[in-house]
């Protein structure tokens, strides 16, 4: 999974390189300015169509408000077995953490992960633990702000090893996106990029 995910990060403009060497294998004789050209104004199209441009707003607004785990909490009195019965009930992988009556003001997040790493494989009990005593802490968060480019979060996801970011704006938090909203972002752009050099190929532009 994170040598697919470095993948989408890093091949951003190959996609372009292989779309404009596809244009000079089908068309070999085309002249080198003519082509030249094509790369200038490809590049153009790209840069006026806001190629790699999607945010982490776009995200959270595709997964609308009601959707499962674009705003799903808990707070810090909460107990873990509660904290994870929430999580299986809406099949995500973790919770912001938040403070009691303060839902707007993040605490922290709690993960599957620190659920089995800080419970589980310590024998612990999840009905007596409250989850502000496992959650990482704010201080400790990775977070991302509403105008932060999806590939930026990918690379940020990947380099630190987690599936989970919050989304923080002017320290009041937005909502939360998982890697596998940032990777269907990405796919879903780099689709449509690729369909539009193609339209600009066949001259739809």
């Amino acid at each position: 999974m994170q040598g697919a995910i470095q993948a989408l990060v890093s091949h951003g403009s190959v996609l372009k390189n292989a779309v404009l060497h596809r244009v000079r294998l089908v068309n070999p004789i085309m002249p080198s300015i003519g082509f030249s050209r094509l790369q200038s104004v490809t590049s153009a199209c790209m840069e006026e169509h806001g190629f790699e441009s999607t945010t982490i707003a776009d995200i959270l607004k595709a997964k609308g408000k009601s959707a499962d785990g674009s705003w799903l909490w808990c707070t810090t009195d909460d107990s873990v077995y509660d904290a994870v019965k929430s999580m299986t009930q809406h099949n995500v992988g973790a919770l912001v953490v938040v403070k009691p009556g303060e839902q707007k003001s993040i605490a922290g997040i709690i993960t599957e992960r620190d659920y089995l790493r800080k419970i589980i494989v310590q024998g612990r009990s999840s009905k007596s633990t409250k989850v502000g005593d496992i959650m990482t802490e704010e201080n400790k968060l990775i977070t991302v702000s509403p105008n932060t480019k999806v590939l930026r979060a990918m690379q940020l996801m990947t380099d630190n090893r987690i599936r989970h970011i919050p989304v923080i704006d002017e320290k009041e938090m937005m909502g939360m996106v998982s890697i596998g909203d940032v990777v269907r972002a990405v796919v879903s752009e780099h689709r449509e990029e690729l369909d539009r050099l193609n339209a600009y190929i066949q001259g739809g532009y």
